[in-house]
């Protein structure tokens, strides 16, 4: 789950990690009083004002600008807001500008970058940090690999002064800077715990001419499994950023990923989906989806299921791909063939079905005088749905 960059600094700056002072505007109409707010509070006219999207390179898309005036600020505002800004992490499709940030003008020396993420391998959080910020990641990671610093986390011990030492030696930081730099990885690693982060990202932190370490931006990205402990998520979910579908999906228990294909999948287990979109690229189709319904498949979730898929136009046909192990294949079967009926399905439907009653499944499909192709091995599926599709 990713979250605003003015909702990741309200988190940053609830452990200590300090931020500029900037004003959210959730409403084009109170962008004024924003930057109002702003220069009122900083005694300057300089303000940076930046779209709230859920991708980066926002800057290089137009939307962030430096003002130095109010007239300016109005006219940043007027082109930023409702743009649809198309960046590396958006698709060419973009996404639309509903929010923004009015953020104190700085006086930048230098840019470093830090993140705390969730290493998968050792299962750990590990600290990564450049002397050189302000730029994407993986280009310094391709260019200067030898300028990126990694510190793996102990989760029993946590984190400890030396790692704040070496990490401040490795960057070049001066003395000045070495207080206040352990108390903002301090607070940075404590967010990332807190939260359930997956990423907790400050790119660039900025060294002010001031001598002062601040997050410039900040990027925070959230482990989904853990919604369960954190109510307070709900608040923080902006709908316009997220997939409608996958919105819907989530709440009917499903788990669903929109793709750029043309074959819908309905599969049972995350694995067995992921062998199956592997599966139709193989033989040279294009997956719609990743859909896992889980461990049980009624009427009412396939139908919901089926619903999902074909709210994609793209949607040429679907491929249908049960393993039951503790499910019963007739049952399914039945729900394959209400909810079929129930929604006039005029796409090919190719089923697989295997396990548990697999053989009463396949006779009671075959029997329904359904357009639909029922399979025996996911091999074959694959084949003839794309070959339908084709």
């Amino acid at each position: 789950m990713n979250i605003h960059e003015y909702q990741a600094k309200e988190l940053l700056r609830s452990f200590g990690v300090p931020v500029p002072f900037g004003v959210p505007v959730l409403e084009q109409g109170a962008a004024k009083d924003a930057y109002a707010r702003v220069s009122s509070e900083t005694g300057s006219p300089v303000a940076v004002v930046k779209a709230q999207i859920h991708a980066g390179g926002r800057g290089k898309a137009g939307g962030v600008k430096v003002v130095r005036d109010e007239a300016a600020f109005e006219q940043a505002a007027a082109d930023i807001w409702g743009k649809t800004l198309v960046t590396h992490q958006t698709g060419p499709e973009g996404k639309k500008v509903g929010r923004l940030l009015v953020e104190q003008g700085l006086d930048i020396k230098h840019e470093y970058y830090l993140a705390v993420v969730l290493d998968r391998d050792s299962r750990r959080y590990t600290i990564i940090a450049s002397a050189e910020g302000g730029v994407e990641i993986e280009e310094v990671a391709e260019a200067t690999p030898e300028a990126i610093y990694q510190l793996t986390i102990d989760p029993i011990t946590g984190l400890q002064p030396f790692h704040a030492r070496r990490l401040a030696f490795s960057l070049g930081l001066g003395k000045h800077l070495w207080k206040s730099w352990g108390s903002l990885l301090s607070g940075l690693y404590d967010a990332a715990v807190a939260s359930d982060a997956m990423q907790v990202e400050i790119n660039p932190l900025v060294e002010t001419g001031a001598g002062t370490l601040l997050a410039l931006d900040a990027k925070v990205n959230l482990d989904e499994n853990a919604s369960f402990r954190h109510k307070e998520w709900q608040a923080w979910r902006d709908s316009n950023e997220e997939d409608a579908v996958e919105a819907e999906a989530a709440e009917s228990g499903l788990s669903y990923v929109s793709m750029d294909g043309n074959i819908g999948c309905l599969v049972n287990g995350a694995g067995l989906a992921m062998a199956t979109m592997d599966i139709i690229k193989h033989y040279g189709g294009e997956p719609a989806n990743f859909l896992d319904v889980g461990g049980g498949a009624t009427q009412e979730s396939v139908t919901k299921a089926f619903e999902m898929i074909l709210s994609s136009a793209a949607v040429r046909g679907i491929f249908v791909n049960i393993f039951g192990g503790i499910m019963r294949c007739d049952v399914i079967a039945e729900g394959i063939i209400g909810a079929t009926r129930s929604l006039g399905l005029k796409v090919p439907l190719v089923v697989r079905l295997q396990g548990t009653r697999a053989a009463e499944g396949r006779e009671l499909l075959a029997g329904s005088g359904l357009a639909l192709v029922p399979v025996e091995t996911m091999d074959e599926g694959a084949k003839r749905i794309v070959e339908l599709v084709k």
